[in-house]
């Protein structure tokens, strides 16, 4: 017993050591800021990066450009802030000129900047050329005094805030691999108008704007993976009716065919979708062309089959049956047709979603008095809880580059709208608006600004 011991304490003593080892040679070997990831988004225990962002430089010194050159700055903050993987600094520990702020690595004083903790810094310098402003970011390692990301923009001044997201989508490209969630936009549903109605937000929230306008009940909103179709239930004809509809042209498809229409979900990288109909008498799932037609049946069993969600590749699907007496989930292999369950735990477990890293599912579960919500790797191990005594928490989506999910939730009272990390930390609503808000639907990134 004691050798076990022994040897135990011995590997723990080894494997310290190594990873002092690994960690002197990282610094000692002067590896790039761009060979290495700064942020591991599949860290759980995830350490905000302290990153400082004073106001922007007014080069051309005119005043056209004062409000800009604080209001940029702003932007950028609670952009890259939105992403949960940043701290931002207070400008007022900042020891610099705020008035005339060095903008190039040769004038930049590192050692004031990670005097205060700074990691990272942005600087930015504006200045008007031809009846057009021209926009110079740059993104500094503070600890290394170099420069990460240098770039320019150019354009009217309604284009500042598609510069700087362009700008954010580069800073989360370098330090992540992912380009974040900057281009995309939520769907969810809301009560605002009197009837339950899809609104469409930008991926901050910001700018709602209703989408449907058809004076009853409408359910289940799903992008297309271009980003280019909506398909949702209404109750417009007094029946649940499947939609599909174009967001930039005025195109409109109806399946008003016998029994219900529900919980559409739109096959990557085709004009395809899986939905719930039952006009054979049960509710089973059939894959659809864009067009509305039936190419063929899904599911074949007694329960009920709703709420599909593909892997990213298309070659499963998940999707929710009571083939088991209880909502529960399965897997479906396209090219098999093997299905097998992949959650035990709970006694109602619905509303999947599968993860765009294609590694895990996420999913509302009754597990106790309360909604909550989990995930689970698509092995059906590791089953985590990311809710919990703060009211029902349903309808769980993931955010295109997976490290956001959009839920709504009670815990204020009426159902809003919130957003977490993949883990559940950093849980905060996202919609102020009257009304309830529910069933968000995040787009994928390709969504114009």
């Amino acid at each position: 017993m004691e050798s076990a011991q022994y040897t135990k304490h011995l590997k723990i003593a080894l494997c310290a050591i190594i990873g002092c080892i690994v960690i002197l040679l990282v610094f000692q070997t002067g590896i790039k800021a761009d060979e290495y990831d700064y942020i591991d988004i599949s860290n759980p225990f995830l350490r905000k990066i302290p990153l400082a962002v004073p106001w922007f430089k007014n080069i051309s010194g005119g005043s056209d450009l004062d409000e800009l050159s604080v209001n940029l700055p702003d932007l950028l903050s609670e952009t890259l802030e939105f992403t949960g993987y940043f701290k931002m600094l207070d400008r007022r520990a900042f020891l610099m000129d705020s008035k005339n702020p060095d903008i190039l690595a040769t004038q930049i004083n590192f050692r004031n900047w990670t005097a205060i903790g700074t990691e990272l810094l942005i600087t930015g310098g504006l200045q008007m050329k031809d009846g057009l402003m021209e926009t110079e970011l740059r993104l500094f390692d503070t600890i290394k005094g170099t420069r990460i990301i240098g770039k320019r923009y150019k354009g009217r001044g309604d284009d500042t805030t598609r510069m700087i997201r362009r700008f954010c989508a580069e800073v989360m490209f370098h330090l992540t691999g992912h380009r974040g969630v900057f281009d995309s936009k939520i769907a969810f549903l809301s009560s605002l108008s009197g009837k339950k109605e899809i609104y469409i937000s930008e991926f901050n929230g910001n700018n709602p704007k209703q989408f449907s306008h058809h004076g009853n009940i409408t359910l289940f909103p799903a992008w297309s993976s271009d980003g280019k179709w909506m398909a949702y239930t209404s109750y417009a004809k007094g029946r649940p009716d499947l939609y599909i509809r174009n967001l930039n042209e005025n195109k409109m498809i109806t399946l008003d065919g016998k029994g219900i229409q529900i919980t559409p979900a739109w096959v990557p990288g085709k004009f395809e979708l899986a939905a719930t109909l039952s006009f054979s008498g049960d509710q089973e799932i059939y894959l659809l062309t864009g067009g509305g037609k039936i190419i063929k049946r899904l599911t074949n069993s007694r329960g009920i089959d709703v709420e599909p969600t593909w892997s990213p590749s298309g070659k499963q699907m998940a999707f929710v049956s009571k083939r088991s007496g209880t909502p529960q989930i399965y897997i479906k292999d396209m090219a098999s047709d093997r299905v097998r369950r992949l959650t035990f735990q709970g006694r109602y477990n619905t509303q999947p979603d599968w993860s765009p890293k294609g590694d895990k599912i996420v999913y509302s579960a009754m597990d106790g008095g309360s909604i909550d919500i989990y995930t689970i790797e698509v092995d059906g191990s590791n089953r985590v809880q990311l809710t919990e005594n703060q009211g029902d928490n349903e309808a769980p989506s993931w955010s295109p580059d997976g490290s956001l999910i959009a839920f709504n939730s009670t815990r204020e009272g009426r159902s809003k709208i919130y957003i977490m990390t993949a883990f559940g930390t950093d849980q905060r609503r996202l919609i102020s608006m009257p009304g309830e808000q529910t069933n968000p639907k995040w787009s994928p990134s390709v969504i114009s600004n």
